[in-house]
């Protein structure tokens, strides 16, 4: 549950669906296998171990959208399909042509569709009303479409929500804090840092463990490189990987224990769920309000 990446959203001021309503819609909306044809269906799960499709802890709401996916990889069926086109080539005494192969690449999709193994994955996202955080655990944009895709249409078409909007872009802000060799707020600089060159080679340096307090990262600032992921920790409490995009990767929280107590008093999957949630939301909410202090704050909207 406890998150690793992170895709964040501004929630709409006045967006407001409650607990029960948004339970019922994931409900009627669950997701269903993938029939015989189809390569992939999408819907939600239960987002916890209490069976229920939203886990509200402390007036923040987890959700998980689940996606079934079928394997069928382009290079197996372009195999059969030119098998077949043997077979075919000497049945009908000439070679097969372009209309020809098209047809048999399309019959065996058809017929290796229905056979093919599924992959099921899951990805969760916490809403958090109060502070206005609408939060996806995504490494990568595709699953973050797909999850305020479908909660938008979930909702009825409803689910006005932006990504998170600062006054300093990540690139610019990252570079100023390591030529001054510290980050504000309660970040620390840690020790990884990816850094690019601004011309068409885009060629990239990358820096693991390694101090970052030294001339040499300065030079290469000055000589025109940008910095596009910088190892940071907050409040000495959680450490990430902050990327030019805004994107929080490698989230680790530190100095928490995240194991089930063992022996007498043992609690239940859904009071641990519930603690961890509420911790984790917790610490969330203040780390990513302190990440767009950060950045200079939140942007302005301008009047139309």
């Amino acid at each position: 549950m406890w998150f690793k990446n992170l895709i964040v959203y501004r929630l709409a001021p006045n967006w407001s669906v409650s607990a029960a309503e948004l339970e019922e819609q994931c409900t009627q909306t669950s997701l269903k296998p993938c029939g015989a044809f189809d390569m992939q269906t999408r819907g939600w799960v239960h987002s916890s171990a209490a069976k229920r499709y939203v886990h509200t802890t402390q007036g923040n709401h987890m959700i998980a959208l689940g996606m079934e996916q079928k394997l069928l990889p382009a290079s197996i069926v372009r195999q059969v399909a030119a098998e077949r086109a043997t077979d075919l080539e000497q049945q009908q005494g000439y070679p097969v042509g372009r209309r020809q192969m098209r047809e048999l690449k399309e019959r065996v999709t058809e017929e290796l569709r229905a056979r093919a193994l599924t992959r099921r994955t899951k990805t969760h996202a916490w809403i958090d009303p109060k502070n206005g955080w609408f939060v996806i655990d995504a490494a990568g944009g595709a699953r973050a479409d797909a999850v305020v895709e479908t909660l938008r249409d979930t909702l009825g078409g409803t689910f006005p929500v932006q990504f998170l909007d600062v006054e300093k872009s990540p690139q610019m802000s990252m570079a100023s804090w390591l030529m001054l060799g510290d980050a504000p707020q309660r970040f620390t600089i840690e020790q990884d840092l990816e850094l690019q060159s601004v011309d068409k080679t885009k060629a990239t340096i990358r820096y693991a463990r390694h101090p970052l307090d030294g001339k040499e990262i300065r030079t290469h600032l000055q000589g025109g490189m940008y910095a596009t992921k910088l190892g940071l920790t907050w409040n000495d409490r959680v450490s990430f990987i902050l990327t030019e995009k805004l994107q929080i990767k490698r989230l680790e929280f530190l100095h928490i224990n995240k194991e089930k107590a063992d022996g007498e008093g043992e609690i239940s999957a859904e009071e641990q769920f519930d603690m961890d949630f509420a911790l984790m939301a917790g610490e969330l909410s203040q780390l990513l309000s302190d990440l767009a202090l950060a950045l200079g704050g939140e942007a302005q909207k301008k009047a139309a």
